[in-house]
């Protein structure tokens, strides 16, 4: 009624919507109750934490965050004022992916089985390739995960899909990471990781070679789930300018945001770092 002022009579509005003029009148000078003011002020707070964890918490992480910085509310609460005022989490793209058959064994073993787990930091390793679009053509993206983590230990991105892409992601990690002899290293059945010179490096560093079955991409899901998130949180209505741009972007995603600050629920709503810190405290030596 207070928006259609302008066009129509108090009156006609009161007889239209089965209010009488006082009421309105009366509500137009009453003073919000403090549950009203207290909602307000959540909501301020509410959209702050949803732009500075870049619109990919659901309620209840988000939840988790107001919490952890002294806020006094309930997660329903939290839902209810994110569904009232529009604050919407960045959905994903649901799309089905080709799978062939069954097929012989694969070049390496599968030594990685769900639910995927590992008992401590530098244990299991998975990784991957995916493109990122820009205007200027893709920037190949090659990530190595810790499964225990999920923290991105090593990463390296081009514009061609050459050999050497996984490779320097492979060596970026064992150079951070310094993992012991036995660690499995999965990925699919991509030739970047079947070629002699990438066999010979993880060899060289004492890793068990593990990877998916053919034509079975849940075999590495965790790896995927990975670029799901990435491309979700990062550039869903997005395309970069110039790749250079989007190695920017990813750089600042993956160490800025992901492995130190985005919570993930199979931590105990903890990031990557938090997640290794425990691991730390209680002495543990790779």
């Amino acid at each position: 009624m207070q928006a259609q002022q302008a066009a129509y009579p108090v009156s006609a509005l009161c007889r239209a919507l089965g209010v009488s003029r006082s009421g309105f009148h009366a509500w137009q000078s009453r003073t919000p109750c403090a549950r009203s003011q207290s909602d307000a002020r959540l909501v301020a707070v509410i959209r702050a934490a949803h732009e500075e964890h870049r619109q990919a918490y659901g309620a209840r992480r988000l939840w988790r965050v107001l919490v952890s910085r002294g806020e006094s509310c309930g997660r329903h609460r939290v839902a209810r004022l994110r569904r009232q005022h529009g604050v919407i989490t960045k959905r994903r793209r649901r799309f089905l992916r080709g799978r062939s058959s069954y097929q012989c064994a694969p070049a390496a073993p599968n030594r990685l089985a769900w639910p995927f787990a590992s008992p401590a930091p530098n244990r299991v390793w998975a990784g991957d390739i995916t493109h990122v679009p820009t205007r200027e053509g893709w920037l190949y993206l090659a990530t190595v995960l810790d499964v225990c983590s999920r923290r991105i230990v090593g990463w390296a991105m081009a514009s061609r899909q050459t050999f050497d892409l996984a490779e320097r992601a492979l060596h970026m990690a064992i150079v951070q990471r310094r993992p012991p002899p036995q660690v499995i290293l999965h990925h699919d059945r991509g030739s970047q990781y079947t070629s002699a010179s990438y066999r010979a490096k993880a060899e060289a560093a004492h890793m068990l070679l593990s990877m998916s079955r053919p034509g079975m991409p849940y075999d590495n899901a965790m790896a995927e789930s990975f670029f799901g998130t990435l491309k979700l949180e990062l550039m869903p209505d997005r395309v970069f300018a110039s790749r250079e741009a989007a190695r920017l972007a990813v750089f600042d995603y993956i160490e800025a945001f992901y492995n130190r600050t985005r919570m993930h629920s199979a931590l105990g709503y903890q990031s990557p770092a938090q997640y290794e810190e425990r691991f730390n405290r209680l002495g543990y030596v790779p």
